[in-house]
């Protein structure tokens, strides 16, 4: 799997079910974007449901300023959920990526014949690995910025620091890496 290049402008959607923490993922990334000095803006849509329903967030990410803060085509697409596959895999930029829960995402060709489609047991791993669901949303964190470099490790430890309590931080960085490490292996398997 190719690794994506940072370029002038980079948009990326997350995409789930409310109450996986999709909104959060989209929060941290554009802190971290922050922090390594780039613009960022960061919207999220939602159903009236707080959990079970649909749930989206969005990031755009610039090295000069951003006038339109909505994603219009993502680079990136993180499907958590069979409908938001269904909903919004048809939108990603040619030659982008999608990456999805494989336990639960079955896509179907939609995204396109040029789109990069990494698919990893993520809510299976937070379960199993680190028991503990809830940090799902973190793991998927760590598989997006580990197979497109968007922004550094240092700038997400630091928005991780500065979004969870002392309590549960340690549990989120061990989820970040362990996403991270899943899209290293990944990576590493597709270019042999």
């Amino acid at each position: 799997m190719k690794r994506l290049v940072m370029k002038m402008k980079y948009e990326v959607r997350f995409s789930g079910t409310g109450g996986q923490g999709i909104i959060r993922c989209a929060v941290l990334l554009a802190e971290a974007a922050l922090y390594d000095g780039y613009f960022a803006a960061q919207s999220q849509v939602y159903g009236p449901e707080s959990r079970g329903g649909s749930s989206q967030g969005e990031v755009v990410i610039k090295d000069t300023p951003i006038y339109y803060p909505k994603v219009t085509v993502p680079d990136v697409l993180l499907c958590l959920s069979q409908e938001a596959y269904n909903k919004y895999a048809g939108d990603i930029a040619e030659g982008g990526l999608l990456i999805c829960d494989s336990d639960f995402v079955q896509p179907d060709g939609r995204e396109g014949d040029t789109v990069q489609l990494c698919r990893l047991p993520m809510l299976e791993t937070a379960r199993d690995k680190l028991q503990n669901e809830l940090s799902a949303n973190v793991l998927a964190l760590g598989v997006l910025v580990g197979l497109t470099n968007v922004v550094s490790a240092a700038a997400v430890h630091r928005a991780l620091a500065n979004n969870f309590k002392a309590k549960i931080l340690p549990l989120n960085l061990t989820a970040y890496q362990e996403g991270f490490q899943m899209a290293q292996n990944q990576a590493a398997a597709l270019n042999k």
